[in-house]
């Protein structure tokens, strides 16, 4: 079965700057797919070149089967994308750039879908509205109708919510939602890792240019575990106990292990030094807590 995308070997330098340093990576049909890593970490860089826009040095990339850059005609028409960037022309209305949109892919009397995605994303009421008069929230919900005006299979969105409100942000994800439940693949890249962890089934963690993390996300969220004990000593911290201390208050001390060989070699040193558990808890971690342990590792 033909992957929705195929990213294999892919390398990427600007003058001395590695940003992609030998990516592989593939996504099958439908899945929602997360893209997470720090401020030049090489996402923008990888969506540039699945949407042609840059060159790779080295590797290849398929969408829906078909190459970049040998077949682009293909693979753009197989392909949307939400650009981080806000980036519009001031001289036509929403529902006319949305129809020029269109014939940009030679699809014509688009009307009917058209108003169908303003309506999922609250645009109908500023459908006749030039670009300019709109406010960031709704050039941002412009360019998300602009990624979808032709029906594309693959839907790559970079940071897709950021600096939009609240009430938005919940319909804009309900109708990504949908489209995924309908049969589109979705790959998002975002900084808030709670909108990640509720939506993506897999996620893929880059670090200058590499991937160092990549699985669905529950397993991610099973590699990091904190467990806390908060200790009544007998005289000082025991040295060994030192690296795991976590705070201090009252004569109470609290360790955080975050891995299970760290438990028995604690405890024992907890039997050895004279000193009594007051209270112990095992905290799940969210994504945001997965994220800094990989990178810190990475």
């Amino acid at each position: 079965m033909t992957a929705a995308i195929e990213i294999c070997g892919i390398r990427k330098r600007f003058g001395t700057l590695e940003a992609l340093a030998g990516v592989d990576l593939e996504i099958p049909k439908g899945e929602f797919f997360g893209l997470l890593g720090p401020n030049g970490a090489g996402k923008t860089t990888l969506i540039n070149v699945l949407a042609g826009l840059v060159r790779a040095d080295q590797g290849a990339v398929r969408i829906m089967g078909h190459d970049v850059v040998a077949d682009y005609r293909a693979a753009r028409r197989s392909l949307g994308v939400v650009p981080q960037e806000l980036v519009f022309d001031p001289f036509f209305s929403v529902r006319e750039a949305l129809s020029i949109q269109s014939g940009y892919f030679g699809i014509r009397d688009n009307r009917a879908w058209i108003q169908e995605v303003m309506d999922h994303l609250d645009l109908s009421s500023k459908a006749d509205v030039n670009m300019r008069a709109l406010s960031g929230g709704m050039k941002r919900r412009v360019l998300v109708a602009q990624a979808l005006v032709h029906k594309p299979p693959v839907i790559v969105l970079d940071e897709p919510t950021a600096g939009v409100d609240v009430e938005l942000r919940q319909g804009l994800w309900q109708f990504i939602r949908q489209l995924n439940r309908d049969g589109h693949t979705i790959v998002l890249t975002t900084h808030y890792l709670e909108e990640a962890e509720a939506l993506c089934q897999r996620i893929a963690m880059l670090k200058q240019g590499r991937i160092v993390a990549l699985d669905s996300t529950p397993k991610l969220l099973k590699r990091v575990h904190h467990l806390f004990l908060k200790l009544r000593l007998v005289g000082e911290l025991p040295e060994e106990l030192r690296p795991l201390e976590h705070g201090s208050a009252a004569a109470a001390h609290v360790l955080r292990m975050k891995d299970y060989g760290e438990v028995e070699k604690a405890l024992s040193c907890i039997r050895r030094s004279g000193c009594s558990i007051e209270e112990m808890e095992l905290v799940q971690p969210d994504l945001e807590d997965v994220f800094v342990e990989v990178m810190h590792h990475a």
